[in-house]
């Protein structure tokens, strides 16, 4: 089995209201200089992989995943050193996919030219909206002209596995608005689409905008129905849904996602990036000043460790696949059957229509998937 790895950039030009995700205001060429060399220190310093597996590192890596943050704000030579350190570490396959985070407006043609050359090979940028108003609210740093422009810069520089996101359940959003966000996404065609909706986060400005009243409690009810018109025209666009979120055109599935959702094993590098080796999971610090500063004295920067129950999560992030769960290879897998472990649970969902069984496998269905978290509950 390849792994995944997984690479931190926590700068941003600024921070988003509803973001939860370990951040720092981009401020001098000279922190992220650093940040970027402290990050190929702790690769270079890794010497994970599963001691009770005949997998060790180095091992095979077929998908690397920069994330953030904007790791569009890197140079392309400082990728270049990242992804070197990675190439030094681990045996990454020939057809890897290299995903970059891009924000709208961070990215020219020149610095796109740049991240294509030296391997990178699918985009995921953050749209959240087509609605300038939204994104002001969201405080975002960019306006619907300037997703626009930057998927077109994208196509132009030859990227032909495109991802964006889009939020339903903003707070004075409208289905009017989110029948015009999908009409945009649709009309662009991106090889891929992750539509979420809201979630609000404690100790974010969003949360203490709608916890004053500047900002309307978003509406529950709508956002389900936001969720539902989501489905109909996504996949009748010819679009497939192969997770609770997520839809692709057929072959253009995240490959570095849906290893989390399989639970296969991810390194995770840089500021709060979390690991999985197929059987501990661990975390770094959050903080991105003291995540440099262990890392220069010690080579690491992880600060938590969990062995955690394999059957639980297994159960929980499968059901987010359309494919669901096949219950004979879990039995086989972790030596019980799951319907007769959690048969009360899982009879009352299938009575309330949250899943279904058939030819040996459970799945959510479109209601379940509205209602994914109190299913999810059951195996936790």
């Amino acid at each position: 089995m390849s792994a995944g790895v997984y690479l931190h950039i926590p700068f941003c030009k600024s921070r988003c209201s509803y973001c939860d995700f370990a951040t720092d205001v981009y401020r001098s060429s000279d922190a992220v200089d650093r940040y970027v060399s402290a990050l190929r220190s702790e690769i270079k310093a890794f010497e994970g992989g599963n001691p009770q597996s005949a997998i060790r590192n180095p091992q095979s890596v077929d998908t690397i995943y920069f994330g953030g943050g904007t790791p569009s704000l890197l140079a392309a030579e400082q990728v270049t050193n990242i992804l070197n350190a990675v190439r030094d570490k681990f045996s990454v396959e020939p057809l890897a996919e290299i995903t970059m985070e891009m924000n709208p407006a961070t990215v020219t043609s020149e610095t796109l030219a740049g991240y294509r050359s030296i391997g990178v090979n699918r985009a995921s940028f953050g749209v959240q909206t087509f609605n300038d108003r939204a994104l002001k609210l969201l405080a975002r740093g960019h306006d619907a002209n300037d997703a626009r422009n930057t998927f077109r810069l994208l196509r132009n520089a030859g990227f032909d596995n495109i991802s964006f996101d889009l939020i339903a359940g903003l707070p004075g959003q409208t289905m009017a608005d989110w029948e015009h966000n999908l009409e945009e996404a649709l009309a662009m065609r991106p090889e891929h689409l992750s539509l979420y909706l809201l979630e609000i986060h404690e100790a974010t400005p969003l949360a203490e905008q709608i916890r004053s009243g500047r900002q309307p409690v978003p509406d529950e009810e709508l956002a389900a129905e936001m969720y539902e018109l989501m489905l109909d025209r996504i996949v009748g666009a010819s679009y497939e849904q192969y997770e609770i979120s997520n839809f692709s055109i057929p072959g253009y599935e995240s490959r570095h996602n849906s290893k989390y959702w399989r639970l296969e094993p991810v390194y995770g590098f840089g500021v709060s990036a979390h690991s999985f080796n197929g059987i501990d999971r661990y975390a770094n610090e959050r903080d991105t000043a003291r995540y440099v500063a262990n890392v220069e004295s010690s080579g690491t920067a992880e600060v938590s460790r969990e062995r955690i129950d394999a059957a639980s999560e297994f159960a929980f992030l499968g059901l987010r696949l359309n494919e669901g769960i096949d219950l004979t290879s879990y039995e086989t897998s972790f030596g019980f059957d799951l319907l007769e472990k959690f048969g009360g649970d899982i009879e009352r969902f299938e009575n309330d229509g949250l899943v279904r069984i058939f030819d040996r496998r459970l799945c959510l269905t479109r209601k379940g998937m509205v209602f994914s978290n109190e299913v999810f509950a059951a195996f936790v």
